[in-house]
């Protein structure tokens, strides 16, 4: 099978790419996501080690933060099943699950690359996050958006 790159967003209040490098192996849950096409990412298309660049939103300057890689299988989201939690999805059942995240390994911290440096490469121009409108949380990225990427990150 040939590898995938993806770019999955996250919160850094929620989960830094510091808390990823912190946590137990360097992974975490990819927790609380709750649209159904990032959702059918990682239960029907991602594979462990598949490429990932881990993205801060929603905070002053979001961008490209690290690098890591898919290190699970797709398995049930536990949070949609917690009353406590800002995630809890009442219509989800523990014999039929209706969220499912995988584990993300942090590789390596990077500078972050920002969107307006994104936004003035060229080589970027079909890159997803960057296009108008597009609020998904788990999007692909073309291999050679990741060589790009790769390169301004060095």
């Amino acid at each position: 099978m040939t590898k995938q790159y993806w770019l999955m967003k996250s919160e850094p209040d929620e989960v830094s790419i510091d808390d990823a490098l912190a946590a137990p192996k360097q992974t975490v849950a990819w927790t609380g996501v709750r649209n159904y096409q990032a959702r059918n990412f990682m239960k029907d298309v991602m594979r462990v080690g598949d490429g990932v660049l881990f993205y801060h939103s929603s905070c002053p300057e979001p961008g490209i933060a690290g690098i890591a890689e898919v290190a699970s299988t797709p398995y049930p989201d536990p949070s949609q099943f917690d009353r406590k939690s800002p995630y809890f999805d009442a219509a989800s059942k523990l014999e039929s699950p209706r969220w499912t995240l995988v584990d993300v390994r942090a590789l390596r911290k990077t500078r972050l690359l920002g969107l307006p440096e994104m936004r003035e490469t060229p080589a970027l121009a079909g890159l997803l996050v960057l296009k108008k409108g597009n609020r998904l949380s788990i999007t692909p990225v073309s291999a050679e958006h990741w060589r790009v990427i790769e390169k301004l990150l060095t």
